[in-house]
């Protein structure tokens, strides 16, 4: 497919795919909601000391409903914290079963954040109308298994403790340990039996090159929490490294046991079993590691080849390690046992324990990693697999041909739509924390059409004056509308597909299926073009999307890059669509278009949030012979290749 967009930027970065619609918010009377919630009153409560009755007359409503795991109402409890966008504190509550209401607010926005064990802190921003209920929907992000059996112990402490946690993280995160020993000493006289801040004090240690003393310190941690993960995989990985697997393995079996979701405590148990010879349970072990971590567990495939030649399979460790090397040429230990595997009388690779003992190194140096590090985006897609449901059958091959025909039906049927899309732009300090937000507003079509059997075209049209000012910091967010394409029959050839399930959503059940990017096929999906004459770079996908069961309509999606690009300096981007029906009158039409989206990028050090929510959509059928007037845009020719973006005039 080829996408042509407007040509007014002084840069133009395609920074993802998707719409974005970041929360639910309506204005007036609600709805009905589901587990009697409080009915809405006009009439918000009057109290003594409020202000004056025709104020008050003026106030406002908030409801806050919190989603967890696969989009259901958190389970357990929450605090929200609602302050103006100043920081000035309104008020706090406590969220039960995903649901907390403010009373009497002032109309104005303001900034609402929600605290949760095993979750990522999340804020989003709200403005609220007088006389009104506004309602948010704030969706929370899991922490890696690591992080999340850190957070239970780290939310159990003083908000004081807590600061002064949260300084010595910082500062270890930056390498400076001597900084950050102030900070933890703080802590531990204030708690002087938390598990985590001891398991901190073996982390500084180890920085500042005392290993024993890390191991003690660790040893202390596991003497207050037995099941304590982080120093579990900490020790069980510094008796790896000593050649010392018989004693590894009860603290690695034991972080396994721990935490079944983490990928890294299979893979470590994986690497000790192979030291012991018990190849099967290693091959067991590893496969589940990666089954968990997808991309970031690769290290463990040269492993898993170890285990499968060690119990005899060689025909499949060769296979498994043909495709690691075909990813990872410069792996030159890999490659040795490649070659080993091939020509058997050149060695036994199964009985190599240096090379075993060593292969996992970078993978290791990630087991000590620091908790809760300051997460200013989600996790990455293959950081850990949703739960789907026990004993339901998938056959992907199925899944995705269903879907495509709901893909081939919404092309066949629509020649463009058109919305109000609302821009919110935030920047991330290296702290984590957003900037005051800024907000754009367009006009914006959408025209997706077949030009040629196998080629799709894309179109996208923004009016807004034709101002570089239009986008923050003169950066298009641009291509979100081709990202649910990946799922077309002819783009869905290009990627491996995963079903992992049946999983719950939004209170319905949907097929999860992984995606990504095959290195054998055509990228057409997304590329970047950086200033209006420069190269573009194609962008290799990953991601996982959620299919509904019924109707076979891609309800989320959620992509990651597959790896940075140095060329142009693009650490991360990771985009969260939702997808729902929208009814258009004529014809009683109903499609499913985007619903919800959100952006994260990293490029050239600049931490980007954006969100952008579309209303007032229009519908132009292919036979309608009604037309709608576009913006007025400079002609260019588009790229032959699919998916990259022409050339962009800046303007003048």
């Amino acid at each position: 497919m080829c996408v042509r967009i407007l040509k007014y930027f002084r840069v133009i970065l395609t920074v993802s795919c998707g719409f974005l619609l970041p929360v639910a918010v309506w204005a007036g009377k609600p709805a009905p909601e589901p587990g009697g919630q409080v009915p809405y009153s006009s009439s918000p409560t009057v109290t003594a000391g409020q202000a004056h009755l025709e104020d008050v007359e003026k106030q406002a409503d908030i409801d806050v409903y919190v989603k967890g795991i696969n989009g259901a109402p958190l389970d357990g409890s929450a605090v929200v914290t609602l302050t103006k966008l100043d920081g000035a504190f309104i008020d706090q509550k406590t969220a039960k079963n995903g649901y907390a209401r403010f009373n009497g607010v002032r109309a104005t926005e303001y900034r609402i954040q929600v605290l949760a064990p095993k979750y990522q802190a999340t804020a989003r921003q709200l403005e609220v109308q007088e006389r009104s209920l506004a309602k948010i929907t704030i969706e929370l992000t899991p922490l890696s298994a690591e992080e999340a059996a850190s957070s239970v112990g780290l939310y159990a402490l003083a908000p004081k403790t807590q600061r002064e946690v949260g300084k010595a993280l910082e500062e270890l995160r930056a390498n400076k340990p001597n900084d950050a020993r102030k900070h933890l000493e703080a802590a531990q006289k204030a708690a002087p039996t938390s598990a985590e801040i001891a398991y901190l004090f073996g982390v500084y240690s180890s920085q500042v090159n005392d290993p024993v003393q890390a191991r003690a310190y660790w040893m202390k941690t596991l003497e207050l929490n037995p099941k304590h993960l982080s120093a579990l995989l900490a020790v069980g990985q510094d008796l790896l490294q000593e050649n010392k697997s018989t004693e590894a393995l009860p603290y690695l079996t034991r972080a396994a046991e721990a935490e079944p979701s983490s990928w890294r405590a299979h893979a470590l148990l994986a690497e000790g079993l192979v030291l012991q010879h018990q190849n099967d349970e290693a091959t067991k072990e590893a496969e589940r590691a990666i089954q968990l971590g997808h991309e970031r567990a690769a290290v463990v495939q040269p492993l898993l080849a170890r285990a499968l030649a060690g119990r005899g399979d060689r025909d499949e460790a060769t296979k498994v390690l043909q495709a690691y090397v075909e990813t990872h040429p410069r792996d030159s230990a890999a490659n040795k046992d490649l070659e080993t595997l091939k020509n058997p009388k050149v060695g036994d690779v199964s009985g190599d324990t240096a090379a075993a003992a060593s292969e996992m190194a970078a993978m290791n140096k990630d087991a000590t990693a620091l908790p809760m590090a300051s997460k200013w985006m989600p996790p990455d897609v293959d950081e850990k697999v949703p739960p789907v449901e026990a004993g339901a059958s998938c056959a992907v091959d199925d899944v995705v041909s269903k879907a495509g025909k709901q893909l081939i039906e919404l092309i066949s049927d629509v020649d463009r739509f058109a919305a109000t899309e609302s821009l919110t732009h935030e920047s991330i300090n290296k702290s984590g924390l957003a900037s005051y937000p800024e907000k754009r507003k367009f006009d914006y079509v959408v025209s997706i059409q077949e030009v040629q059997h196998g080629y799709l075209n894309v179109e996208e049209y923004r009016n807004a004056g034709g101002s570089p000012a239009d986008f923050p910091d003169g950066v298009a967010t641009n291509g979100l509308p081709a990202l649910v394409l990946i799922f077309h029959p002819y783009n869905a050839m290009n990627f491996e597909m995963t079903c992992e399930g049946l999983a719950r959503w939004n209170g319905g059940l949907a097929w999860q299926v992984h995606f990504k990017q095959r290195t054998d096929k055509p990228n057409t999906i997304k590329r970047y073009r950086i200033g209006a004459d420069g190269p573009s770079y194609p962008v290799a996908l990953k991601g996982r999307a959620w299919i509904s069961a019924d109707s076979y309509q891609i309800v989320r999606l959620e992509t990651d890059l597959v790896a940075p690009v140095p060329q142009i300096r693009l650490v991360a981007d990771h985009t969260a669509i939702e997808y729902g029906p929208v009814k258009f009158s004529k014809g009683n039409v109903n499609m499913w278009l985007p619903q919800s989206a959100e952006v994260y990028y990293d490029w050239k050090g600049r931490r980007i949030h954006r969100r952008h929510s579309f209303s007032n959509y229009l519908l132009f059928g292919v036979d309608d012979k009604q037309k709608i007037t576009l913006p007025k845009v400079d002609e260019a020719p588009a790229d032959s290749a699919a998916g990259e973006l022409p050339k962009q005039k800046p303007q003048t």
